[in-house]
């Protein structure tokens, strides 16, 4: 990312993602970080097919992250792989280009949507937790 007032010349890599995703993970609360702790995140540059056709979903621009993982409240098992949340830079850029939020602001929303859903939490309760790690 750039210092302030500069320009950028470049679409932000899937570096620059990763770091704004994992500073909204940072600054979610307990008890979320408790059962966050270990969570993998993956930047890509879109859903795969499989992923896509597993959702429903059949424009790739209109996924922009999905969290896999264990519901909460079930016990882990042998064999299971860690919490995971893919980000899909693409539909994230355009998302950020459409809708003039800042891609910090979308990054921490679509973050919150995946948490909350793995939790459980209604609507209501995520925008609440989006204001919380809103920087």
């Amino acid at each position: 990312m750039t210092e302030q007032g500069q320009s950028q010349s470049f679409a932000p890599s899937a570096q620059d993602i990763e770091t704004l995703a994992l500073a909204a993970l940072s600054r979610l609360p307990e008890p979320f970080t408790r059962y966050l702790h270990n969570v993998v995140l993956f930047i890509e540059e879109f859903a795969t097919e499989a992923v896509l056709r597993d959702l429903n979903v059949s424009d790739p621009f209109d996924l922009t992250g999905i969290y896999n993982g264990r519901p909460f409240g079930q016990e882990a098992q042998t064999g299971d792989m860690p919490p995971s949340i893919h980000l899909y830079r693409r539909p994230l850029l355009d998302e950020w280009v459409e809708t003039g939020v800042s891609l910090e602001a979308l990054i921490a929303h679509v973050v919150v949507h995946e948490v909350g859903h793995h939790f459980g939490l209604s609507d209501a309760d995520m925008h609440a937790l989006e204001d919380m790690v809103a920087e």
